[in-house]
């Protein structure tokens, strides 16, 4: 016959698993978002988003209904029940929100074309101080995914020596607003850089049925599309572009400098 106390655990599982319940779906609307916009592929693997989520999301969703298991119980006086399950709400949220703000502001927000590579720039790479340089009709911080840009020639040898003095000391070429343009301003000088497929197969003879495979998503012919490497925030990738108009048609983990 079940007792008390059986009744008593019973309730606090109950009010525990309908909170990891409500969590989860919480935590799915959450990755719509992160996933959908700010860091769709391949960027939730080139910037890290997808573990930086996951370690975000996965200590909410467990924190929250571990305290409704410590907290609930039904002979409490129904206001003070009441409290503390807003009170565990209210906490959670706001851990879900902060995690989620350290998600965004971490965001890839401009994949540009740096002379002889791309590279991704993230929010958190562009100075504040710096965004009164950002060309007209270049949105700096883009809130529906990366967009791609390219960088300017030097004006002259001045200032190509205080851009790369100032990559040296840790802020890229290509998170200096002032040298950012729309990226088909560079489409000649990415093709003339851009290397034939060909010549990638040849050096990565081992992976030439995976690069296959990639090419094959394109639906172009793949012997005439051209590639060019690209930095990550923790790797390095390759990118697949039209030889003619230089859109890009795929990406690749692939670390082809």
């Amino acid at each position: 016959m079940p007792t008390s106390n059986t009744f008593f655990w019973n309730d606090r599982l109950k009010a525990s698993g309908i909170h990891f319940g409500i969590s989860l779906v919480i935590a799915l609307l959450a990755a719509l978002l992160v996933f959908g916009l700010w860091y769709p592929y391949p960027y939730r693997e080139i910037s890290g988003g997808r573990e930086l989520f996951l370690i975000v999301v996965a200590v909410d969703i467990v924190l929250g209904p571990l305290i409704t298991l410590a907290v609930f119980n039904r002979a409490k006086p129904w206001r003070e029940l009441r409290r503390d399950l807003v009170m565990v709400a209210l906490i959670q949220l706001s851990g879900l929100g902060y995690g989620l703000w350290t998600v965004f502001v971490a965001r890839p927000v401009h994949m540009v074309f740096e002379y002889d590579r791309f590279r991704v720039v993230h929010a958190v790479d562009v100075p504040l101080e710096l965004l009164a340089k950002v060309p007209p009709g270049v949105d700096a911080f883009p809130l529906l995914g990366p967009t791609l840009l390219s960088l300017r020639p030097f004006r002259d040898n001045q200032e190509k020596m205080n851009a790369t003095l100032a990559a040296l000391e840790g802020l890229s070429l290509s998170a200096q607003p002032n040298l950012w343009q729309p990226y088909a301003a560079a489409i000649p000088e990415i093709l003339r850089e851009a290397r034939p497929v060909s010549a990638l197969k040849t050096r990565f003879a081992n992976q030439a049925s995976e690069i296959d495979r990639v090419l094959a998503s394109t639906g172009r012919a793949p012997q005439a599309l051209v590639y060019l490497p690209m930095v990550g925030r923790k790797s390095f990738w390759t990118v697949f572009l039209d030889p003619v108009t230089a859109e890009v048609l795929a990406f690749m983990p692939l670390d082809s400098f």
